[in-house]
């Protein structure tokens, strides 16, 4: 199993950040073929960093072939290109990873 795992640091404004996230950022993610099972966390407390996270967003696929297709599709592109729609409520870009 792969998976995208998507930290975002605390907002400079929640509300705007919340609204634009959950009523548009993730349907557009829902969109993206090959995703087995999504999650979206909120974050109460970290240990041993300076980061102030406020959400982790996590996306599963079978495997590293399946997220790499799935991030090559049309559906994906689209998310992406609202990024800076979402990304203007934070002071910086959201910390991805992925996990095989």
């Amino acid at each position: 199993m792969a998976k995208m795992v998507i930290m975002y640091e605390k907002p400079k404004d929640t509300e705007k950040f919340d609204e634009h996230y959950f009523n548009i950022h993730v349907p557009l993610g829902r969109k993206i073929p090959n995703i087995i099972k999504d999650s979206v966390h909120r974050v109460v407390d970290t240990q041993n960093t300076d980061l102030n996270l406020y959400l982790i967003t996590v996306l599963e696929f079978e495997n590293l072939e399946k997220l790499l297709e799935a991030f090559a599709s049309p559906e994906a592109r689209q998310a992406e290109e609202d990024g800076p729609n979402l990304f203007q409520y934070l002071d910086k870009p959201p910390i991805i990873t992925i996990l095989d």
